[in-house]
């Protein structure tokens, strides 16, 4: 069970950049790919940050 948030927050991650390119392949609002692309960022480091080994507690 520990390490299925993680691999859903990568998971996510992708679904997130792959979002951000069609917004800006279709021409949305710069606002709108970038806030995407921020979400991406985030899930992403959530997902890498989640696995790094800790003190245990």
């Amino acid at each position: 069970m520990r390490a299925v948030l993680p691999t859903l927050l990568l998971i996510f991650a992708g679904v997130l950049v792959g979002g951000a390119l069609s917004l800006h392949r279709q021409g949305a609002p710069r606002g709108a790919v970038v806030v995407t692309g921020l979400l991406a960022v985030l899930a992403t480091a959530a997902g890498v940050l989640w696995l790094l080994p800790g003190d245990g507690s």
